[in-house]
């Protein structure tokens, strides 16, 4: 007798929200979790038979909107969120739950990733992270435009960057190369892109999609994924294109089509293995009506489970 494929290990979800844009280029992603949860998340998520529990949201200094100093922006403030995210998210995990953040802007993956990978260190797991996003957030002080640290998380995580933000989750750097594939990436910046290559990412931007289709990209960087592996997607929303995800502060034309991105989503659901989620960059005041808060609540429902049709454990999808 076969079984129906499972989405996700069956346990509680934590909606954790994190409303701060201390990290941005604009003002308005604080306001994203609400917007989330005006969309339904928690409802949507409910029907599938995931409890759902609604943690609100986490406190953190206001923000102050100064110009960056020795190379960022808002550094104590940016620590102070994060130290806030990470305790959240790990606790989250260590109760056995599975967490999902809420933000805010994307810098706050500092904070989400360093506490997946210490509980991943402290239960022996693999971890994999798919970065859906844009932009490679690759940045450092020496490359960043702008000092605006949600352009430079993945460069933090892998230990380049302040003490303030490295040393967050115990160990530095928090994750090792081999751990990130990034996914629909379209925007990097030129001395960005050298700090890419060197640190020997697996990146799959948007020619690669383009060349070699978002099946064939998914099943590479999903690739060695087993029961052994915490699987912890950090969702940027403007990984997807404008036209469908208006609501954003830094859209770049160019990205994966709805169609492109429910397949992603269908397929982190194959595996069987997501155990946390960062939802970020939402901003309602670029967006029509919450249209782009209603979008990626729907992609979430995919990616625990939601398809058009029902499918069998070991039946091919096509």
């Amino acid at each position: 007798m076969r079984m129906l494929a499972v989405s996700t290990p069956t346990k509680t979800v934590d909606l954790i929200g994190a409303p701060t844009d201390v990290g941005a280029a604009h003002r308005g992603a604080s306001m994203g979790p609400e917007a989330m949860r005006v969309a339904g998340i928690q409802q949507t998520l409910t029907q599938f038979g995931v409890h759902v529990n609604d943690v609100g949201n986490l406190a953190g200094p206001p923000n102050p909107w100064l110009p960056p100093v020795d190379g960022y922006r808002h550094l104590p403030e940016v620590r102070a969120w994060n130290q806030a995210v990470h305790d959240a998210v790990y606790s989250s995990l260590a109760g056995g739950r599975l967490p999902i953040l809420l933000g805010g802007d994307h810098c706050l993956a500092i904070g989400s990733i360093s506490a997946v990978a210490r509980h991943c260190r402290e239960q022996g797991l693999a971890l994999r992270v798919l970065w859906l996003d844009a932009h490679a957030d690759f940045n450092t002080m020496g490359t960043t435009p702008t000092g605006n640290i949600h352009g430079m998380p993945v460069a933090i995580l892998r230990g380049k960057g302040p003490t303030e933000l490295t040393s967050i989750g115990g160990r530095t750097p928090a994750i090792d190369p081999g751990t990130v594939r990034q996914i629909g990436i379209r925007s990097v910046d030129v001395d960005e892109k050298r700090l890419v290559h060197e640190d020997g990412m697996e990146v799959f931007d948007m020619r690669n999609i383009d060349e070699h289709g978002m099946r064939k990209v998914m099943r590479k960087a999903l690739e060695g994924v087993d029961e052994g592996t915490h699987l912890h997607v950090s969702f940027d929303v403007d990984f997807l294109d404008p036209a469908i995800a208006p609501g954003v502060g830094t859209t770049v034309q160019g990205g994966p089509t709805y169609r492109e991105a429910q397949l992603v989503m269908e397929m982190i659901a194959d595996t069987g293995r997501l155990g946390s989620l960062d939802v970020m960059e939402l901003n309602p005041a670029k967006d029509h009506a919450n249209r782009t808060a209603e979008v990626a609540t729907d992609l979430i429902d995919s990616m625990f489970g939601k398809s058009t049709l029902l499918r069998l454990k070991g039946t091919p999808a096509g």
